[in-house]
């Protein structure tokens, strides 16, 4: 089988969860006997663009269409697929509501991002998503095709050796003590606000590890933050090695207010981390609160979550030891063995949700 995994725009969303989403989904495929190409085109994009408008097919032969984005090519791509009964499989990492909050103007285009996501989701055979809580909102459009949860998974090969990055990421940062740390983008809708107010609550070091833009896209409330940093802040930028950050962290706070999944919970889960999360929908069907986390609801309960873990080391421990164990449902193995049956179901015509 034959299968197009494709990321538009890939350069772009390297720094992106969608890229790692793929990454990973290319990486699990590499443990199946499915051979992927990334690419729809022969040529170049802006050959093979002059060559659609000239008419002419330019795709390259393959037996099921894997888009990962929204944009342009993957539109051509569903085209294509459809005119030629290749099952098309469309990736959804983007909904309006995690859309909301990022970019300035963001919360403005979203609801119209929701109607042209309901049509372009609504060509697929078949809609991948990474939890049931993004399956319910793409329900609640809706989405008129089937729709499957496939975990995003977490690649915990890629984050071997971790522990050797510390002292040199400590050292860069100047973190010392329980480091609470994040990683990925900086957005509002992550929880930058609450962040940093719990790290003016606290006598913690904090760091963001992940890159931040103060340009004309950025949002008010990130060039304030970012501008404005508590003293006990570090916003990091991007960083070369991502294990440097999961070295350097002790607890992994993620006051997100929405996600799919989130990708770095479970890395830091792979890495052994204590980790406290905002006690919303979609980290219900992953995570247990006493288990392998600690959920909380107001800065307050954030703060007093911080003071339990430093106060109590065994827990910090215990909470780490679980999570690793939860990451590790969460293997590439298995997001390669439910793609697989995807496809096979998509060829097979049998795509009952």
């Amino acid at each position: 089988m034959r299968v197009l995994n494709y990321l538009e725009f890939a350069s772009q969303l390297e720094r992106s969860g969608i890229g790692t989403s793929t990454d990973q989904q290319r990486a699990a495929l590499a443990t199946t006997d499915v051979d992927v190409v990334t690419s729809p085109w022969p040529k170049s994009v802006s050959e093979s663009a002059s060559e659609l408008l000239r008419g002419n097919c330019v795709f390259r032969d393959y037996d099921v269409a894997h888009c990962n984005l929204i944009g342009p090519g993957s539109v051509a791509v569903a085209r294509h697929a459809k005119r030629n009964d290749i099952p098309l499989v469309l990736h959804s990492h983007v909904t309006r509501e995690d859309f909301a909050e990022s970019f300035r103007g963001s919360n403005t285009i979203a609801p119209v991002l929701g109607k042209y996501l309901k049509w372009f989701y609504s060509q697929a055979d078949v809609v991948l998503c990474p939890s049931e809580y993004t399956k319910r909102v793409l329900e609640s459009y809706p989405v008129d095709a089937p729709i499957r949860p496939v975990s995003n998974g977490v690649d915990a090969e890629s984050l071997d050796g971790f522990e050797d990055f510390r002292d040199e990421y400590r050292e860069k940062f100047d973190l010392e003590g329980m480091t609470v740390f994040l990683v990925g983008n900086v957005f509002e809708r992550k929880g930058l606000t609450t962040f940093c107010n719990v790290a003016k609550a606290t006598d913690y070091d904090f760091a963001w590890f992940g890159p931040y833009d103060t340009g004309p896209h950025a949002s008010k409330t990130v060039k304030y933050w970012v501008e404005n940093a508590p003293a006990n802040v570090t916003f990091t930028g991007w960083i070369d090695d991502i294990r440097g950050a999961y070295g350097a962290g002790d607890v992994y706070l993620f006051p997100t207010k929405n996600e799919n999944q989130g990708i770095a919970v479970l890395e830091a889960m792979a890495c052994g981390k204590a980790v406290v999360l905002r006690d919303i929908p979609v980290f219900e069907e992953f995570y247990t609160h006493g288990h392998d986390c600690l959920k909380c609801e107001t800065d307050e309960e954030f703060v007093r979550a911080l003071e339990l873990l430093e106060n109590d080391p065994d827990l910090r421990k215990r909470l780490g030891e679980n999570a690793r164990e939860t990451a590790a449902e969460h293997s590439l193995e298995r997001v390669g063995d439910r793609l697989v049956e995807t496809y096979e179901d998509a060829l097979a015509g049998n795509l009952d949700e």
